[in-house]
């Protein structure tokens, strides 16, 4: 009867534990670096905050082009805690308007989220 006891108590645990999930909260998620001159590389650091109940792993930050770099917390963000992804734009030989997504993959409750920056870059004189 002890056993019984003890594998049905560990079967509510483990059925508690998997509604537990993490919650990414940007601060932001569009940023406009307004006009930048042509060859600047401009950065830009979304911050966010686990809002969940469970760590957050983020697996993959996936820019919509080559000219933009994108770098971001590696390890799991625990309840609470924070983070940041840090997108960089090379303007180099790309004069205009620009805007880009960045996708941020996760086994939050929200498994893709789209951050996004524009601008405007000043050709040479």
């Amino acid at each position: 009867m002890k056993k019984l006891i003890g594998i049905l108590a560990l079967l509510v645990g483990f059925a508690f534990q998997s509604n537990a999930q993490g919650a990414l909260k940007f601060k932001k998620e569009k940023h406009d670096f307004g006009t930048i001159a042509e060859g600047v590389q401009a950065t830009y650091s979304f911050e966010f905050t686990n809002t969940g109940s469970a760590p957050v792993v983020i697996s993959n930050v996936q820019p919509s082009c080559g000219c933009t770099t994108p770098d971001w917390t590696r390890e799991p963000i625990m309840p609470g805690k924070t983070g940041k992804v840090t997108a960089s734009y090379n303007s180099t030989g790309r004069p205009g308007n620009f805007s880009k997504t960045i996708t941020v993959i996760n086994n939050g409750s929200t498994s893709q989220i789209i951050l996004m920056i524009s601008g405007s870059v000043k050709p040479k004189a």
